[in-house]
């Protein structure tokens, strides 16, 4: 059974978190994000005007829309800000460079350092790629937020065994407690068969198991 986190506990465990390990977290609880699917996220992916995210390559290897919460999207926009002005300093002494899928990079031969292909949470440092002797940023690698939210839960006083996953199994439980249907709730996941997401059904106690006690 997944674990999931009550809003009550998301908010204790968010809140002891700070700066973009923060944003992150909120965005695998708020969108149903996978942590790596989060960490690579690209500037072109995020839809300010229609409040999606596309998240690239999922699972089956497909393309798949997701929702992006209002009420991070001025969190974001702030964020990006930063983001591109750090992208800049790396243009102008020559750095800039990003890792893209190869068939893009034949294809576009000059975006690795394009805006729009950038990371949305970029690593603080950059490397030197031996094949091309050119200076990459990688995106921040998953482990800085998986240590953090360890962290957080422990600091909030919570004894389940939570981990990041956690956020996105109580992003779909919580959608189910709101009334949303189950399909939608499979096309945000983006599971290819709906009984992967019927077990949030028995998180709820709405299953084919879910049995009244007697006693209550």
């Amino acid at each position: 059974m997944p674990v999931v986190l009550t809003r009550e506990e998301i908010r204790a465990v968010l809140s002891q978190i700070t700066g973009v390990p923060q944003l992150m977290a909120s965005l695998l609880y708020g969108s149903g994000l996978r942590l790596l699917k989060c960490a690579r996220l690209r500037v072109k992916d995020l839809d300010f005007g229609a409040g999606q995210l596309v998240i690239r390559d999922g699972k089956g290897r497909k393309d798949r829309l997701t929702l992006l919460p209002e009420r991070l999207r001025q969190p974001l926009r702030e964020h990006l800000r930063q983001v591109r002005f750090i992208h800049e300093a790396d243009l102008r002494v020559g750095a800039g460079y990003v890792e893209l899928p190869s068939a893009l990079a034949r294809k576009f031969p000059n975006a690795d350092r394009d805006w729009i292909w950038q990371w949305v949470f970029p690593a603080t440092r950059q490397y030197l790629r031996p094949t091309t002797r050119k200076l990459h940023r990688h995106h921040l690698h998953e482990t800085v937020l998986q240590r953090g939210f360890r962290q957080a839960v422990l600091a909030a006083g919570i004894s389940k065994h939570a981990s990041c996953h956690s956020l996105r199994h109580s992003f779909a439980t919580h959608l189910l407690e709101a009334g949303y249907d189950i399909r939608t709730i499979q096309e945000l996941l983006g599971h290819r068969d709906v009984a992967t997401t019927m077990i949030y059904t028995h998180v709820l106690n709405r299953g084919p198991f879910g049995v009244r006690s007697p006693l209550d």
